[in-house]
């Protein structure tokens, strides 16, 4: 090998090097950034506690011998805060990944789980249980049952339909979009024959809130997230071939149509789980993808886990704003997202830049 041919290969493989670092510390930083808000959130309430209380509780947990708290201060942050704060943080990070997932294999930067209908199923599920007291399962679980199967109903239909006319971004994107007025055209009948009670609980669970949240709920959605995640970074390689059109993928041995709709599946899952318990939460799976991609760039073996973190900050943050700007009023964090996205998409339109995408 020719000795200028070597320096070359060192140099690009230290650029590379340098390349992936930046973007493991941008990760770094992220990460960073949610223990610090996830500690200030656990403070605001009722109660008046100190960052350092929290921290503190929460370290004893797993090093009684080093870390100590009063009984006070571990009642608030394990049985009252704490589990809020980490359903913010599994919540946003699996709905911004599946926004991540669904605008790479779709190639559409306003794909979103909520464009392909399944806010709409959801919110239909819960409607006709809040209204009708019809579902699936009974008891408290409901409303959170109706959601969960409509959601993945929706899902299946999208395909099925897809399926039916050729799978192509195009065409899960139309069924999507009238599945979408399908069911909130059903929803919105329930609310006119619903009575007002029933109507205004409908309209604030569609709002979103994790006002819901315990610790079985936060479990369930991590393992979830456990469960889909390796596959959707095993993939990301195609996904990022898929980028460039289905013929060039297909050409570099990407199986397109299957991993389309596994990918599809696994997000359609994800969100299930996470609305069944908060309700519609709108923007985090469209936003957060953005705003991660004009810092990290478009590769997905580093945009889908960076695209979770961003979204467990943006989740987190509204809630903390929700519960703060007019306490002791909680607002429903759905009302936060969408004052958070609608500007952002208003500074993207005005920007008219295309190179982050």
């Amino acid at each position: 090998m020719p000795p200028e041919t070597a320096v070359k290969k060192a140099d690009l493989k230290e650029e590379y090097t340098r390349f992936v670092g930046r973007k493991f510390l941008i990760m770094l930083i992220f990460f960073i950034g949610i223990i610090v808000l996830a500690g200030v959130a656990a403070t605001l309430g009722s109660a008046d506690i100190s960052v350092g209380e929290v921290y503190a509780a929460i370290l004893a947990k797993f090093f009684p011998d080093h870390f100590h708290a009063t009984w006070f201060v571990d009642t608030i942050v394990w049985k009252l805060r704490l589990h809020r704060v980490l359903m913010a943080v599994v919540g946003g990070m699996g709905l911004a990944v599946a926004g991540a997932v669904l605008q790479g294999i779709l190639k559409n930067p306003l794909a979103s789980p909520f464009t392909l209908g399944i806010a709409s199923a959801a919110g239909f599920g819960a409607s006709l249980a809040i209204v009708l007291g019809a579902g699936f399962v009974g008891g408290e679980y409901l409303i959170v049952g109706n959601a969960f199967v409509f959601t993945l109903l929706a899902s299946f239909t999208v395909y099925g339909l897809a399926k039916y006319k050729g799978i192509t971004p195009e065409t899960m994107i139309l069924a999507g979009i009238a599945i979408m007025y399908l069911f909130s055209a059903m929803t919105s009948f329930l609310q006119y024959v619903g009575t007002s009670e029933e109507v205004q609980e409908v309209v604030f669970w569609m709002m979103g809130s994790l006002g819901r949240s315990s610790w079985s709920k936060v479990g369930l959605i991590t393992v979830v997230l456990a469960c889909c995640m390796p596959y959707l970074l095993l993939k990301s390689w195609d996904i990022n071939a898929m980028g460039a059109g289905d013929e060039t993928a297909t050409s570099l041995g990407v199986n397109v149509e299957g991993v389309r709709v596994i990918c599809m599946a696994l997000v359609s899952l994800i969100t299930a789980c996470i609305i069944c318990f908060t309700g519609t939460i709108g923007f985090i799976g469209l936003v957060a993808p953005h705003m991660t991609r004009m810092v990290i760039g478009g590769d997905h073996r580093f945009l889908l886990p960076a695209s979770g973190l961003m979204g467990a900050i943006l989740l987190l943050g509204a809630d903390t704003v929700a519960r703060t700007i007019l306490a002791p009023v909680i607002l429903p964090v759905g009302i936060m997202t969408a004052f958070l996205g609608v500007p952002f998409f208003v500074y993207l339109f005005m920007r008219r830049r295309k190179e982050y995408w």
